[in-house]
């Protein structure tokens, strides 16, 4: 299964799957019609055992494009589920590229093992591929299943919880934004505030992905979705001198005490910031809360530097949900490629594997003193050998070249090219994605 929280349509293009889909042993996979959207929509809660939920029709339909929501019909009866959306996706030195973003991918429990997913899968990719996208990404609710496809791990999800009382708030000699306020806003100055200042954002961080109107309306509670209980949350917004937002703070808190002693959890949902400063006032704002002892960050960058801006980083303890995030297949080798920037010059020649063939065959990546890379086919003898998967895990320079030599998912061809290709792609900053979809 994949897992599926956000996204609406985006420009649905050309390519899309054919409305008639094809039948393999009696069951047909198709586009879903608009008016069979109410239909997809319980065997979608079915899929993700969630039987018992409202039904979601009205947010299913805004999210229905032609071509794009998929499903398996046994007879009447939808038993798979399937939907993809554009995206954008900030690469290493901040171009984006055009990602299939998958998403609602389910196999009723008793239709599992027929084929249907590797059906559904295999018509959206090639319907991607003809529109332009240059990668397809989705979040694997299992790990075993998308390294098949070509996906692999490609960003990593880490939080932290953080013990205000052993933590000792942050260290006094952190650098503050000169003039800067922070405030509280509501739901629907959110809606305003927020679009404009998290595109701001999301071109700085490799990995991250754009969110449309439908997104921030289920963020600020404007549309809720039965089955993921929404609970209006405080927005912190960080302004500067000239009052122009740099930064916002999304959280919780429970309201939990130990008989007359205050004893609440502050649970940060989203943080972005412009600037380290503003990242810095923000942190400190969370930490000041009244009746607040203990701060969890659900997700943050898995090399943010926040347990070291603490007087004692031992206060902060990992997430017990720190894993795998964003998976990331490659659909067009020179385009994703020539689309971002790297870390030092050089040469390497890969040889890459795919079933599939949209990476198959061998890549040379040329890299400048600049950092702008060039990556076109050659006939060169080849430095490393890798498949689709792992090609994917190093797109975004989330994972390390020697780290999957030495697990045996990449192979040397010469002595020291992983090592020597690790320094072409690696960044300053790792990927990280914010958002589930």
């Amino acid at each position: 299964m994949g897992n599926e929280t956000n996204g609406g349509p985006r420009d649905p293009g050309s390519g899309r799957v054919k409305e008639q889909g094809e039948t393999v042993d009696g069951i047909q996979i198709r586009a879903v019609g608009e008016d069979e959207v109410e239909e997809w929509d319980r065997a979608l809660a079915v899929g993700f055992l969630r039987s018992h939920v409202g039904r979601a029709t009205e947010f299913r339909r805004r999210q229905w494009e032609p071509g794009r929501m998929i499903g398996a019909f046994d007879g009447d009866r939808i038993v798979a589920t399937f939907r993809s959306f554009d995206a954008e996706l900030t690469v290493p030195g901040g171009a984006v590229v055009k990602a299939d973003a998958i998403t609602a991918v389910t196999v009723t429990a008793t239709h599992r093992r027929r084929g249907l997913l590797r059906r559904m899968m295999t018509g959206d990719l090639a319907a991607a591929r003809e529109r332009g996208a240059a990668v397809a990404i989705l979040v694997a609710a299992e790990y075993n299943i998308y390294g098949r496809y070509g996906f692999g791990p490609a960003t990593r999800g880490h939080g932290w919880n953080i013990d205000l009382l052993r933590a000792g708030g942050l260290r006094a000699d952190l650098p503050t934004v000169p003039g800067g306020r922070i405030d509280l806003v509501s739901m629907e100055e959110l809606r305003k505030i927020g679009p404009e200042l998290f595109d701001r954002w999301r071109v700085t961080q490799p990995g991250a992905i754009d969110r449309d109107e439908l997104t921030w309306q289920r963020h600020t509670g404007e549309i809720e979705v039965p089955g993921f209980d929404w609970k209006e949350p405080f927005a912190a917004v960080h302004r500067d001198a000239e009052g122009t937002p740099t930064g916002l703070a999304v959280y919780k808190v429970d309201d939990t005490w130990d008989g007359s002693y205050p004893n609440c959890t502050l649970t940060v949902h989203d943080l972005v910031a412009l600037d380290r400063p503003t990242a810095t006032a923000l942190w400190r704002y969370l930490f000041s809360v009244d009746w607040v002892r203990k701060v969890t960050v659900e997700n943050v960058g898995p090399d943010d530097p926040l347990p070291m801006l603490l007087n004692e980083p031992r206060a902060a303890t990992p997430h017990a949900e720190n894993a795998d995030f964003m998976w990331l297949r490659v659909l067009d080798v020179e385009a994703a490629f020539n689309a971002r920037t790297y870390g030092a010059p050089g040469r390497v020649v890969l040889d890459v594997e795919d079933r599939d063939g949209y990476a198959a065959g061998r890549w040379a990546i040329e890299v400048a003193a600049d950092g702008t890379g060039r990556c076109a086919r050659t006939t060169d003898e080849a430095d490393l050998a890798l498949d689709a998967s792992a090609l994917g895990a190093l797109y975004l320079a989330g994972e390390t070249l020697p780290r999957l030599a030495v697990a045996g998912l990449v192979t040397e061809l010469r002595p020291g090219a992983a090592a020597a290709a690790d320094l072409l792609l690696r960044t300053p900053l790792l990927a990280w994605n914010i958002d589930g979809f």
